[in-house]
């Protein structure tokens, strides 16, 4: 076992030598080598982002895109901070340490949609395109909306040294939703209402003396009006494995002479707690990064989302919000080390990521295995990673609900019979994912069964009894949650998370025992 161990470290030794010499060779393909922190849910603690941001550092990553989200410690807005806010000082804290890493910090603020956690309340009322649906703002009310950005990115500047500031401008779905939007749509067309409020944007952070960066989907939707924004805007194209032209005519964003940065995803739609594409986040790095490069992007940043960014509103009377909850949780950040590694493996070299080859290298190096146990790994890893939707499984070729959950099991089992060498807590995030995955899998089997026809009150004791071994090991991989995260998330929202994953298993018991 000391000999096992000797060689793994002497190998750790090799792999770092060989990055290094990488990125030394490597040409200068992107000045911009970014990360993207989403801290809309799972709130990092600052000793994790710390961790993290030393991490990327060793790996080659010179620019971290931080979603502060209302995690800032906003002083003139003090409704915005939510309840896991920083502090000032460790805002300044991480954007110091992160500078002695050679890690530019650059603030995203959102600013058009996804704003649900500003709008939510009624001092901002006035800026909601729709009063029910409070994620985004109305591009006419200029004044207010003027006025309360150039409050933000004036505290943001403050505190971030960066030239630049990321905007949002993404996913704008109420584009045109309101009747003084309608008017103005009728007239002039959607594309010049999209444009003329980024371009005041725009100008509020060129007059604090930085660059304005966006996400370019809704910029390709419109092409003919991008050259109404300022000529040093940048604009970031994210693309998560589809065809450049997804979101518009790309030849046209390309011969627009702005500044682009590419991005892909480690957490994208559809992950969530019960599914992880695995496959397909890798061959996203291994496609997507390349493409990039011969595009001549000046800059790629990964993006790792918490969520969807959409919201689930409760409303405790016709117009009044409750609280709003985010739609879909992921597994933390703490589980993607090996994404994040082929990553900046693949920035710091000057080819596609060779998926096998990255596999086998790593589980060589991190855990010891040999070809066929990384074989065995990745195979675990990645079986019949598909969406279950109201009893339907959303693969290609026909598959019942019965063969994913078996699949599934021979997986987890998979998982346990192989021995790590090295990085144990690491590993033992893939079992938890496959054992959270398990468990979702097998209620939706009762869910489906419970929903038949066929399904009788005789029935209810037998389900009751399933459902109860559930909750039992429910508890169980909470408690496996809670070790594997703790330090990473807060305490509190350790228990949120676990209450999340459970709430349909619990609320379904609870119905069907008429527990009071």
């Amino acid at each position: 076992m000391f000999k096992k161990g000797i060689i793994i470290f002497i190998l750790s030794i090799v792999t770092t030598l060989k990055l290094t010499a990488q990125m030394a060779a490597a040409p200068d393909q992107f000045v911009v080598r970014g990360f993207h922190i989403d801290l809309r849910v799972q709130v990092m603690t600052m000793d994790a982002l710390k961790a993290f941001a030393l991490k990327l550092s060793k790996e080659g990553i010179n620019t971290i895109i931080m979603e502060w989200e209302a995690t800032f410690p906003f002083q003139k807005h003090p409704l915005i901070p939510n309840r896991y806010a920083y502090t000032k000082e460790e805002v300044i804290s991480f954007i110091k340490y992160c500078a002695d890493l050679k890690i530019d910090v650059i603030p995203l603020q959102q600013s058009f949609g996804h704003v649900e956690y500003i709008l939510r309340h009624d001092r901002y009322k006035g800026l909601r395109e729709d009063q029910k649906d409070f994620s985004q703002v109305c591009p006419l009310q200029t004044d207010l909306d003027k006025a309360l950005f150039t409050d933000l990115y004036t505290e943001l500047a403050a505190m971030h040294p960066s030239k630049y500031i990321h905007i949002g401008g993404d996913e704008t779905y109420l584009l045109g939703h309101d009747a003084r939007c309608q008017a103005k749509v009728a007239k002039e067309g959607k594309s010049k209402l999209y444009i003329d409020y980024i371009k005041t944007l725009c100008d509020i952070v060129i007059k604090l003396g930085k660059t304005p960066v966006l996400w370019a989907d809704i910029a390709l939707k419109y092409p003919e009006a991008i050259k109404l924004l300022p000529k040093g805007t940048i604009f970031i194209d994210w693309n998560y494995g589809w065809n450049m032209n997804n979101f518009g005519d790309h030849q046209k964003l390309m011969e627009s002479g702005y500044e682009i940065w590419g991005s892909p995803a480690i957490r994208s739609s559809p992950d969530n707690y019960f599914l992880t594409e695995w496959e397909k986040h890798f061959k996203n790095i291994r496609d997507f990064v390349p493409a990039a490069a011969k595009m001549g992007y000046k800059g790629i940043v990964m993006t790792s989302w918490s969520t969807s960014g959409q919201y689930s509103a409760v409303f405790e009377s016709e117009d009044q919000l409750a609280e709003e909850y985010a739609i879909r949780h992921v597994y933390p950040l703490s589980g993607f080390n090996m994404l994040v590694d082929a990553y900046t493996e693949s920035i710091n070299t000057n080819k596609p990521l060779d998926i096998d080859d990255f596999i086998a290298r790593y589980c060589k190096t991190h855990y010891g295995f040999d070809g066929e146990q990384s074989a065995k790994f990745w195979r675990a890893l990645t079986t019949t990673p598909y969406e279950v939707r109201h009893g339907k499984v959303l693969s290609k070729t026909p598959l019942t609900l019965k063969q994913v959950v078996d699949s599934t099991r021979l997986a987890l089992e998979t998982l346990y019979k192989l021995s790590p060498a090295g990085n144990k807590q690491e590993f033992e995030h893939y079992r938890l994912m496959t054992g959270i995955r398990l468990n979702y899998l097998q209620f939706e089997e009762i869910v489906q069964r419970i929903n038949s026809p066929d399904f009788t009150a005789d029935m209810v004791p037998g389900v009751l009894q399933e459902l109860k071994d559930l909750l039992m090991t429910d508890d169980v991989l909470s408690m496996h949650f809670t070790e594997q995260n703790k330090g990473f998330l807060n305490p509190s929202e350790l228990e949120t998370e676990n209450n999340i994953r459970s709430f349909r298993i619990r609320l379904l018991y609870d119905r069907l025992s008429r527990k009071r």
